[in-house]
C-alpha cells in the first residue's frame, strides 16, 4: 500500500511567494531614473540567481554525500509508490523524464518498463509515454513519443534521449502536438519544498515547457496534467529557502521514498480517490 503523508491538520494551496520585481514606471520619468530602476531590477534578479546557485551548490554536496546503497533503497521505494499508486495506474497517457546517474537524480528506470511492458495497460489500452530532448541552449526541449527504450540514444552529454525520427524515418509524435491531452508528468528537480516550490538545475527547459504546456491546455479546454516531482530526502528542504520567481512553475505533488506528499487541490483530489 502507498503511503500518504499528511500534515497534522488537512492541508491548504497557498499561493507561492514570489520575490517581486520593481514595477515599470507608469509616468515620464527622467532617464536618470529609469536607469536608476533598471539598475534595481538587474540586482534584484541577479541577487535571485545568486540565491539559487547557493541552494544548488549545497543540496549538491548532499546528494554527493549519499552512499550508492541509501540511493539505491531510496530509488525504488520512490518508484514502487508511483507504480502502485492509483492515480499512476489511471493515468493514459504521460510526461517521465530518462534519469541521469551522473546528474544524480531519481532513478526512473523501472517506472519506463512498466509503462513500456506490454503488461502494462488502463481499459484495455496501453499507457502512451513521452520523454524529453533538449534541442538548444535556449530552453527549448521537446517531449517525443516513445514505445520502446530502443527509440533512445545517447547525446553528447551521454544522457538518453529520443531521437525525431523513427527506425523507419517518420517523424515522432510530440506531446504539444499531440490531439489527446497527458495526464500525469513526472519531473526531476534539485530541490523541493512542502508548499509545491522547485528548483531546477538553472537550464529553465522545464518551467519553459511546462508554462508551454498549460497554455496548451488551456487553448484546449483540457484538464491540466498532474505535476509530480520525484525526491531524494535530502533534496527536500524547509519552507522559504528555495527562492522563486514568476517563471518557476509549482508542482502538485512531491514523491519520496516515505510515501506521496500532496500539495495542489488537485492532487489532493486524486490521492484521495486511492
Amino acid at each position: 500500500m502507498v503511503r500518504i503523508l499528511h500534515p497534522p491538520q488537512p492541508p491548504t494551496y497557498r499561493p507561492l511567494l514570489l520575490l517581486p520585481l520593481p514595477r515599470p514606471p507608469r509616468l515620464r520619468v527622467a532617464a536618470s531614473a529609469t536607469s536608476h530602476l533598471a539598475a534595481m531590477s538587474t540586482a534584484a534578479q541577479q541577487a535571485l540567481a545568486d540565491q539559487k546557485r547557493a541552494v544548488r551548490s549545497d543540496v549538491r554536496r548532499a546528494l554527493k554525500a549519499l552512499s550508492p546503497d541509501q540511493r539505491a533503497t531510496e530509488d525504488l521505494a520512490i518508484q514502487s509508490n508511483i507504480t502502485n499508486s492509483s492515480w499512476f495506474k489511471a493515468s493514459k497517457r504521460l510526461c517521465a523524464y530518462i534519469s541521469c546517474a551522473q546528474l544524480r537524480e531519481v532513478d526512473t528506470t523501472k517506472i519506463l518498463a512498466e509503462v513500456l511492458s506490454p503488461n502494462s495497460e488502463h481499459d484495455g489500452q496501453a499507457k502512451e509515454i513521452y520523454v524529453p530532448r533538449v534541442e538548444d541552449k535556449n530552453r527549448n526541449m521537446r517531449m517525443f513519443k516513445i514505445t520502446t527504450m530502443d527509440d533512445l540514444i545517447k547525446n553528447s552529454m551521454n544522457i538518453l534521449e529520443p531521437s525525431p525520427l523513427d527506425a523507419s524515418g517518420n517523424a515522432r509524435e510530440e506531446v504539444l502536438s499531440a490531439s489527446s491531452p497527458v495526464d500525469l508528468l513526472l519531473l526531476p528537480g534539485q530541490a523541493f519544498d512542502r508548499t509545491g516550490r522547485r528548483l531546477g538545475r538553472g537550464g529553465g527547459y522545464y518551467d519553459t515547457f511546462l508554462m508551454r504546456y498549460q497554455e496548451l491546455a488551456k487553448e484546449k479546454g483540457w484538464s491540466q496534467p498532474l505535476l509530480v516531482a520525484l525526491s531524494y530526502s535530502v533534496q527536500i528542504l524547509e519552507e522559504g529557502i528555495i527562492p522563486v520567481n514568476s517563471t518557476d512553475v509549482p508542482i502538485d505533488a512531491l514523491v519520496t521514498s516515505s510515501g506521496i506528499i500532496p500539495i495542489s487541490p488537485a492532487a489532493l483530489e486524486r490521492v484521495q480517490r486511492s
